[in-house]
Formats: structure tokens, C-alpha cells, sequence
């Protein structure tokens, strides 16, 4: 073992006290030393920890890098005695090419823009039926629950063709498993949920209906356990950053006032306003490749087999790259941040996080004017124990 920075969690997804927006000290510290360091993992194994936007861009693009989970090195969030797994099937997301090629291009096809179409105006309604529901119970509400959470559940439910009369409990169980610290109960949960996918791949087979589920399982191409899979990571794409992002981003604009009056005077500037929340949270702290070859990295040697974590945080606060990267501007144009990562496993998701983003934000304002935090901002709780930041209450209040 070297005498390099241990790379663990903690490092990697902290975020300090009264500042649940920024990366933590320990990482930023890391990358203000440039943006290639030499780490070393939990598990006593050498790697490299990349910060710098350029960088991160480089690795994300280079097929010299692999993506698959027997090869990259999790031991800083699976422990020092984690054994490398081979990649289930239909989990494209830590697959290379070709495979990940052949489940990409199956559901690109289902992602049409007459599918976007139809999910907008979803959206649309669903949002305004759950402000009115805080408004009828209002003034006040915890907006994860009330908010932030059912919109994407609901989106997600449709987008997997859940039948009507199981939608209330799909999302009830999603969201319960989301929000779990209990390990034993999140295992129970995960069971849950993927033998609702099996019996869901098995409706879809049977009787397809108009949905990305059943465009998929027309496709002989796929098993059973790879549509599964597939579900799962659609749940996690469609559901958990989407919710997170509505709770936390919410909270950043309730902390900067004058950012938020600016977008309420000027309902113009949403796209501009939602990629720059995407720059500034950067609610999906990184990923981890592992080099297949020799490779040179600005100025360093990264040899075969070693793995490289790049963090998405830094990346999207690189100075380099960004004017002032540590202040909000939700007019500031954000062309080539990170929040959805970048190359060929850049999220298939996007445009749908996007558009419910550039719904639900807009209608929260203007149906609130007068929404306000219900409680000391230092006392939000920030969810830092998952893969990605989020709150698990977000109390707010608003004049009757």
C-alpha cells in the first residue's frame, strides 16, 4: 500500500455542514492539488482520483476505459473485502461495447418523441394535481414526500406501463426503498420490487400495452433477466435523481432568494436555470472506470488494471472551465457540465429529467410566491449515505 490519499465514501460524497450544495473539504482539497491524483482504495489497491472537468471529459470519452463491474474498483463504497462481480445482464450501464452498444440502441428506440410528447403532458397534469393536494392541506408540507418524491414515481410508473390499480402501491414501495437507511428493511425492499419486475416482464410479454416496457419485451433479443435489470436501472435513472434533484434544488433557490425572484419575474430563463441547478448540485457525485491499456492522463501514467473514480462534483466546479464555478447563476450559460455525465454512458434519461424539471420547478413558484422553509436552513437533513445526495424531508410553509 502507498502512502496516497485513501479514497473512501466518506470523501467522496460528503458534503460539510451547512453547505449540502458543494463538494466537501476533503475532496476539493484533492482536486485543488490538480486534476489527476494518485489514490489509494480501501481495499489497499493503487488508483486515481480525477477532479478536473477536462480530465473527467477525457475518461469518460476514452474507450480505453472500462465501465464493467468485475474490472473497477468499489471498494471505497463496498468495503475493503468486496469481491468484483461480473456484470448481471441487461445492466448496460457497467457494460462496454458491444453490449452496451446493443441494450443502448434497443432503448433509444423506445425514448420517441411522440413517447416525450405524451410523458410532458403527464407531467403537466400530475404536477399540478399534487400543488393542489398541498394546497388543500396547507399552509405547510414536507415537499419530499408531498412534492419531489410522487412526481417522478408516477412518471417512472407510466414509462413502465405499471397497470392503474398497482401505481399507488409501486410508488409507495420505490419510494419507501429509496428513502431506507435500514439494511436489512432495503434488502427486503429491493426483493420487493424486483420480483414486481419479474411478474411485470411477464405481463408485458403476455399482454403489451403502449409503454417503453412492452416496446422492449417485443424485442427477442432480451431475457427475462435482462429486461429486469433493465427496469431497475430505469427505475433508478427515471425515479431517484429526478426526486432528488426537485427536493434539493428546491432548497437551493429557498437559500438564494434573489436568484429565485429573478426566475419568477422571468419564467424565460427555465432551461438556462435547470441546467445550471444541474451544474451547481451535482447530485450524482462520480463513477469509477478501470484502464484497459497504458494510458496518459494529463501528465500521468495510468497503468492497465487500475482504477480511476471521477468525481462529477469537481468537475462541474472547475474554474477552469467555468467562470466563478462556486456561485449560483441561474443565468449563466452551462454548455458541457457534467450532471449527466459524459461519452457513451452519458444517461439515457436526460431529456425526461429535463422536462420534469423544467415543469415542476416553474409551477412550484408560481403557485407559492409566498413558499418559505419551515425550519432553520442548518436543520434541513441531507441524505449522504446512497449514491447520490438528496434530503429526506425538505419542511416548508407558505401564507394561506
Amino acid at each position: 500500500m502507498s502512502d496516497s490519499p485513501i479514497l473512501d465514501k466518506d470523501l467522496f460524497i460528503e458534503r460539510d455542514p451547512g453547505r449540502p450544495f458543494a463538494p466537501g473539504t476533503g475532496i476539493t482539497r484533492l482536486a485543488a492539488a490538480g486534476p489527476v491524483t494518485r489514490v489509494t482504495y480501501a481495499d489497499g489497491a493503487d488508483g486515481w482520483l480525477v477532479t478536473g472537468h477536462a480530465a473527467t471529459r477525457a475518461v469518460l470519452a476514452d474507450p480505453r476505459f472500462s465501465a464493467r463491474a468485475d474490472l473497477v474498483n468499489i471498494s471505497a463504497s463496498a468495503g475493503p473485502d468486496y469481491e468484483p462481480q461480473p456484470t448481471p445482464p441487461g445492466m448496460f450501464i457497467q457494460s462496454d461495447p458491444p453490449e452496451h452498444t446493443r441494450y443502448r440502441h434497443l432503448l433509444t428506440g423506445e425514448f420517441t418523441v411522440r413517447r416525450m410528447r405524451l410523458l410532458n403532458a403527464l407531467i403537466e397534469r400530475v404536477t399540478a394535481e399534487h400543488l393542489d393536494a398541498m394546497a388543500a392541506d396547507g399552509p405547510g408540507a414536507d415537499l419530499v414526500t408531498a412534492f419531489a418524491y410522487p412526481i417522478p414515481a408516477l412518471v417512472i410508473s407510466e414509462l413502465l406501463g405499471v397497470r392503474p390499480e398497482e401505481q399507488q402501491q409501486f410508488q409507495h414501495r420505490i419510494t419507501a426503498m429509496m428513502s431506507e437507511t435500514d439494511p436489512e428493511r432495503l434488502q427486503a425492499g429491493y426483493l420487493a420490487t424486483a420480483a414486481y419486475m419479474g411478474e411485470l416482464v411477464a405481463a408485458k410479454r403476455s399482454h403489451p400495452t403502449d409503454d417503453v416496457f412492452s416496446g422492449l419485451a417485443a424485442s427477442d433479443e432480451l431475457s427475462d433477466e435482462e429486461l429486469g435489470n433493465i427496469g431497475f436501472l430505469l427505475l433508478g435513472a427515471g425515479f431517484e435523481t429526478t426526486a432528488n434533484m426537485l427536493s434539493l434544488g428546491t432548497l437551493c433557490l429557498l437559500r438564494h432568494p434573489e436568484q429565485l425572484a429573478d426566475w419568477r419575474a422571468d419564467p424565460g430563463m427555465t432551461d438556462n436555470a435547470v441546467e445550471e441547478l444541474l451544474r451547481y448540485l451535482s447530485i450524482a457525485p462520480g463513477t469509477i472506470r478501470a484502464a484497459l491499456e497504458d494510458v496518459e492522463l494529463e501528465g500521468q501514467l495510468i497503468r492497465q488494471g487500475e482504477s480511476v473514480t471521477v468525481s462529477i462534483t469537481t468537475g462541474n466546479r472547475d474554474a477552469a472551465r467555468f467562470d466563478d464555478p462556486d456561485t449560483l447563476d441561474l443565468r449563466r450559460k452551462t454548455g458541457g457540465h457534467l450532471a449527466f455525465g459524459h461519452g457513451v454512458h452519458q444517461c439515457l434519461g436526460q431529456q425526461l429529467a429535463r422536462v420534469e424539471m423544467r415543469v415542476a420547478f416553474p409551477a412550484l413558484l408560481h403557485r407559492f410566491p409566498s413558499l418559505r422553509l419551515a425550519v432553520d436552513p442548518d436543520d434541513v437533513p441531507v441524505k449522504t449515505d446512497g449514491s447520490i445526495v438528496g434530503l429526506r424531508s425538505l419542511p416548508v410553509t407558505w401564507d394561506d
